[in-house]
């Protein structure tokens, strides 16, 4: 079947663009709002100069390598998830649910300590820039304090998405969002009679937004009408078997986006030694880029649970059939966002207070994003959603891991500090692991080793 044929073929599935579009635009919406968090974020701190904008987000590189931790974990859980909701399996459901909370937890506490009691430390590992370094501790210490509460948050949200229940982490997001940039607007300026705290004040508007945040989604799942409403003693009672299949299944995953985080936050500590304004550079065109990605951010995950429902339910050939139609969908929707990129670019770029020629950097990272995005929002759409909703989690954790161990993180570092390239000649060397990935993985795909209904195995 010829390019137009899948097009056509997936488009006119109305039954698969359905339930396509009730998973994917909640939680593309989602993160659409994340990003423009972030981003008003950097637009706000970009008032106060290159340096704070260098900082905040080096900082946040910390938080990026929990973030994944804590995403590992609740993709692992809701590949397990997900089939038991197409197997209608509601107490493992809770079971899974219960253990991802206690290891989203500890793994929050292991990441809040030392950014609390040792920001300085933390921040000389991304710069050499003693500026950069004194602002990033300000943020930490404060920013840092909201690990535990994100940690839970993202695990009942993934759980809730799971049993299809996506609708809701939109409007509890949207209000947290609303917040927020409520509270940057008071804090970091000092309008409305609050004090001026500058990035202290951006770290503090987001701890009062995730406690919101966390607090009604609490509420939202112990409603008595909820699927994941239960008895406390349920979310928390594990057998040898139930283990044994969660860490099979999740254990990887948790490593997967570990390592893989690990490795893109060394691409960041070789920016760090590129300056400030390189830096600076390479966060506004990450925040930039993000608007777009989050599109495969809901595609992913809409890939991911309904794959899974129907391999739960022992649909193999069903679910097949709707991973060739997501391919299809994330081709359509790459070059449509190619575009839209192209085209918001310098208007956006325009907003931030930055020299010309840290503008241009900016524009030609972007450019370099476009580029490679094919091969970027294919791999997003393969491992996160078609490999992991099988339980093929092993064969993603190589391919993550070898891609930027292999590839990016040599190659950032060579480019940064022997060759001394221009950050977007960098990024673009590092971008290189996407082409390695799509290869090898569209090989893995057509093996088929993904195919199998995990919950009925063990």
């Amino acid at each position: 079947m010829g390019i137009t044929e899948n097009i056509r073929a997936t488009f006119s599935d109305r039954e698969f663009l359905k339930k396509a579009f009730m998973l994917a635009f909640p939680v593309a919406m989602q993160n659409m709002l994340n990003t423009i968090i972030n981003l008003v974020d950097t637009m706000m701190i970009g008032k106060l100069g290159s340096v704070s904008i260098a900082a905040v987000g080096l900082a946040n590189k910390y938080y990026f390598v929990f973030n994944l931790f804590i995403f590992g974990i609740c993709s692992g859980a809701s590949v397990l998830a997900a089939q038991y909701w197409g197997g209608n399996d509601r107490k493992s459901i809770r079971k899974v649910m219960g253990f991802s909370m206690l290891l989203a937890f500890l793994g929050a506490c292991v990441f809040f300590i030392p950014a609390l009691l040792f920001p300085g430390v933390v921040m000389s590992i991304f710069t050499n820039s003693e500026a950069s370094v004194e602002v990033g501790m300000r943020y930490l210490r404060i920013a840092c304090l909201t690990y535990p509460l994100l940690a839970l948050s993202n695990v009942i949200v993934s759980m809730l998405r799971a049993v299809n229940r996506v609708k809701i982490p939109v409007i509890t997001s949207s209000l947290a969002i609303g917040i927020n940039v409520f509270f940057n607007y008071c804090l970091i300026f000092g309008n409305f009679g609050f004090p001026e705290l500058g990035v202290e004040g951006a770290a503090l508007a987001t701890l009062i937004a995730r406690g919101v945040e966390l607090f009604l989604l609490f509420i939202v799942f112990t409603r008595k009408n909820s699927p994941l409403a239960a008895p406390f003693s349920e979310f928390f009672n594990y057998n040898a078997a139930f283990l044994s299949k969660f860490f099979s299944t999740a254990l990887p995953v948790i490593l997967n986006e570990f390592m893989w985080g690990l490795g893109t936050t060394l691409y960041s500590v070789a920016y760090g030694r590129m300056g400030d304004d390189a830096v600076a550079a390479i966060t506004i065109a990450t925040t930039i880029q993000d608007i777009v990605t989050v599109v495969w951010a809901g595609l992913s995950a809409a890939t991911a649970v309904i794959l899974g429902n129907e391999l739960g339910a022992d649909r193999l050939k069903k679910a097949e059939d709707y991973s060739k139609k997501f391919f299809t969908v994330s081709f359509v929707l790459t070059f449509l966002c190619m575009l839209l990129i192209y085209v918001i670019k310098l208007p956006i770029i325009s907003q931030y207070s930055i020299s010309e020629a840290t503008a241009d950097d900016v524009s030609r990272c972007l450019n370099v994003f476009i580029l490679y995005m094919i091969p970027k929002m294919y791999n997003y759409v393969l491992v996160v959603g078609v490999l992991r909703s099988g339980g093929d989690t092993k064969m993603c954790l190589f391919l993550d891991t070898s891609g930027v161990w292999l590839f990016g993180v040599p190659l950032a570092f060579a480019g940064a500090l022997i060759f001394r390239f221009p950050i977007y000649v960098v990024y673009a060397m590092v971008m290189f692991e996407e082409v390695y990935k799509m290869i090898l993985g569209t090989m893995r795909y057509r093996q088929k080793k993904w195919l199998r209904n995990i919950t009925a195995e063990l």
